[in-house]
């Protein structure tokens, strides 16, 4: 075999993930993550290090699906943390935050509280240890520090080791990202007050349904949408929203349409267009609504109908890209 077959096979070579818990991908098919980069340019980074890739890096958390959207889908958010008992003794308030000025991954307060991004990049190929990694620097931090992350390995902790999974998020989500000032605007850095000034731009207005689970509506431009993130297995959500849209009832009411679903961290999350104008508080009764349909379609086992395969085929092809 010649070099440049060798190299070939190498770089289409599989690899094998840990109990299953993550698909065998090739190094050049799409990340299992989602992010729709190459897995070798994804997650599968981190195998160089010996850090095995960890495809759903929030599961065993309570809030799991809030977890995501707040890095993957709402601007600017947060929401107070519990630490396990084992980091409980460093005696400091943590709040998680969807972004922190300058992207830092974590930072400390002068009144030595501690705040956590999410909307970091993790290189490691698991967040989960990563993001464990930046909270427990910032632990060990003095007041008034950003904090980096660092080096993880496979014996690194997870977030689930340093945080309370058991306990829920209470998320508030913010029109703006005053939440990073202490005191006044005036004693920022300039270029805190600039990086705040250009945040700005980014906090599209959002809500967090009441009325269901992990619920986000939000308005981008001239559009509103729905993002609806679920714990529900990938195959039985789609053979549940089969039979609804089979049955033309996968609305969220009039003028409303089923635009398809996105995958991150190993969850998926359904995407409804709005009419302009509806409102999140216009949303919450259909999503109710909803709900009750889509649990009723995922119990039902019996075989899918020929219309219901043919709706199944059309949905699994509409993957939403976030923008």
């Amino acid at each position: 075999m010649g070099k440049k077959s060798k190299n070939a096979a190498r770089a289409n070579a599989t690899t094998t993930a840990p109990d299953g818990d993550v698909p065998v991908v090739g190094m050049r098919e799409p990340c299992p993550c989602g992010s729709g980069r190459r897995y070798k340019a994804c997650h599968g980074k981190g195998s160089a290090r010996g850090v095995e890739p960890n495809a759903r890096p929030f599961e065993g958390f309570a809030s799991e699906c809030d977890l995501v959207a707040l890095r993957e889908l709402v601007p600017s958010a947060t929401a107070p943390l519990t630490l396990s008992s084992a980091y409980a003794t460093s005696g400091r308030a943590v709040t998680l935050a969807t972004v922190l000025p300058m992207a830092w991954p974590a930072l400390v307060r002068a009144d030595g509280d501690v705040m956590l991004g999410l909307q970091v990049t993790t290189g490691s190929g698991d967040a989960s240890r990563d993001y464990a990694d930046a909270l427990i620097n910032a632990l060990g931090s003095e007041a008034g520090e950003p904090v980096g992350m660092g080096r993880v390995t496979p014996e690194s902790p997870l977030l689930q080791d340093v945080l309370d999974p058991s306990v829920a998020l209470d998320v508030s989500v913010h029109e703006d990202f005053s939440y990073w000032i202490e005191g006044s605007a005036d004693d920022l850095s300039p270029d805190i007050q600039a990086s705040l000034e250009r945040a700005k731009d980014y906090a599209n207005p959002t809500a967090k349904l009441t009325s269901v689970d992990s619920a986000y509506w939000t308005q981008v431009g001239a559009k509103e949408h729905l993002r609806w993130v679920m714990p529900t297995p990938e195959v039985d959500l789609l053979n549940a929203l089969a039979r609804l849209h089979a049955a033309g009832v996968d609305d969220l009411g009039p003028d409303t349409r089923y635009v398809g679903m996105f995958r991150s961290c190993g969850v998926v999350a359904p995407v409804w267009d709005l009419p302009l104008g509806m409102g999140a508080d216009a949303t919450e009764q259909p999503a109710t609504v909803f709900a009750e349909r889509l649990v009723n379609a995922l119990v039902d086992d019996s075989p899918l109908s020929d219309a219901e395969r043919s709706a199944r085929a059309g949905l699994t092809n509409r993957q939403v890209t976030l923008r």
